[in-house]
């Protein structure tokens, strides 16, 4: 994997990444079908046992391109806000940002599944359902739209790099104009 070059932005804070990966709620997935198209979508996701999990119907382009090219990037970021500088072409953003390369693998256990899709509803909707999923109901759950049963995807990171630029609050766009 070709290395961060802006080697001053490099975050490798573990403990940072980690908190990051399970604090956001949503990732993009990047992918190119098998004629090299791109195509990139926002979606949900769980960071579980140090994998990327995320989940959706299970038919559509997403599914299509995954079953023939299963190599992805996840990208997560956080924008703070502006930085500020005397030069204008040296003002900056404030910003936490993780990108991870791997391969989507259609998760097929269905305990895998089940236990997923549990943490998944507890990380949206906290203490909103009383019991975890079972098994025996996501092997029977099917969509309305297409009856096919939900598809959980599991990332397992390959290379994972993050970049930063911390918040410095006292140089932070604060809506006034300079002097």
């Amino acid at each position: 994997m070709e290395k961060i070059k802006y080697t001053q932005r490099i975050c490798e804070d573990k403990e940072r990444i980690k908190n990051f990966l399970v604090e956001k709620r949503v990732g993009t997935l990047s992918m190119c079908d098998k004629e090299g198209n791109p195509y990139a979508l926002p979606m949900n996701y769980l960071y579980y046992n140090d994998k990327i999990y995320i989940h959706g119907m299970g038919s559509g382009k997403k599914n299509t391109i995954l079953a023939e090219k299963p190599s992805v990037c996840f990208t997560i970021f956080e924008e703070f806000g502006t930085v500020t500088d005397p030069v204008p072409c040296k003002c900056d953003t404030s910003y936490l940002s993780v990108v991870i390369f791997g391969k989507a693998v259609l998760v097929e256990d269905l305990e895998e599944k089940a236990q997923v899709l549990t943490q998944l509803v507890e990380k949206f909707m906290p203490n909103f359902f009383k019991n975890p999923l079972s098994k025996q109901f996501i092997g029977k759950y099917h969509s309305s739209f297409d009856n096919k049963t939900v598809a959980v995807y599991c990332i397992d990171p390959e290379d994972l790099t993050a970049k930063e630029n911390p918040i410095d609050m006292d140089h932070m766009f604060n809506g006034n104009k300079s002097k």
